[in-house]
């Protein structure tokens, strides 16, 4: 049953998309097809749920996926990934979905990649190798924060890896000696990366998540809300 909070805030998301303070016709007549329609359905009214405060929700009906994020974020559409989007006032920000190609691909649950450690371990070699680098003097180090497991609220399984990756890079590229680019090593960068993981129509879905620590541990409960809404469904 849709409780009265959940209708309440359908009706004020329809008063806003309407504009002004109250509800005009057309507004009404939205609202009570859509009670009509979770009735008659029996379940929730997904479609018509408004996403909280300060986020806008992202839903591919193509691929089968939806997710939360903050409302000032844009998206990008260069990236190569299947979706991208990033904080316009901080570059290091962002989210992207990544999913396995259909033709090379059988996962029928989630538990196929292994228990959630042993996924974390695989999500980390695979973020060193991205980041690995030629130039002098660079360093990277990366460790598992968390690894988890939990049921969505769509009754689906999905995995959460907490990594953080930290870069040191020498600022003399002319060095000689290994002294002369030690005493040039500075911090590049110290990035916190939620991952979450989820299986669907045989495939392996991945949002991942980026953020500098310090703007992490700040607010770390935004940046958590975005990664346990995701949700990949059969289509």
């Amino acid at each position: 049953m849709v409780s009265y909070q959940n209708k309440k805030n359908t009706m004020q998301y329809l008063i806003d998309v309407e504009g002004g303070e109250e509800p005009t016709r057309r507004a009404l007549v939205l609202f009570g097809l859509a009670s009509l329609a979770t009735i008659q359905g029996g379940g929730s009214a997904l479609a018509f749920e408004p996403p909280p405060p300060g986020y806008r929700r992202h839903e591919d009906k193509l691929d089968g996926y939806s997710f939360l994020y903050p409302s000032d974020w844009i998206p990008v559409t260069t990236s190569g990934n299947d979706v991208f989007y990033r904080n316009p006032l901080n570059a290091e920000e962002n989210v992207f979905v990544d999913i396995s190609s259909p033709s090379s691909s059988k996962y029928s649950s989630i538990e196929d990649i292994g228990t959630p450690e042993q996924a974390a371990e695989k999500t980390l070699e695979q973020y060193l190798e991205e980041f690995m680098s030629t130039r002098l003097g660079v360093k990277r180090t990366a460790e598992i924060e968390k690894a988890s497991s939990r049921v969505g609220v769509d009754g689906k399984s999905y995995y959460d890896i907490e990594t953080r990756v930290t870069s040191y890079a020498s600022r003399n590229q002319l060095a000689v000696t290994q002294g002369e680019i030690d005493e040039a090593i500075e911090l590049e960068f110290d990035r916190r990366y939620l991952t979450v993981l989820g299986t669907a129509n045989n495939r392996l879905y991945a949002m991942r998540l980026q953020t500098n620590s310090d703007t992490f541990k700040r607010d770390p409960e935004r940046l958590y809300k975005v990664a346990q809404s995701f949700a990949c469904k059969q289509v």
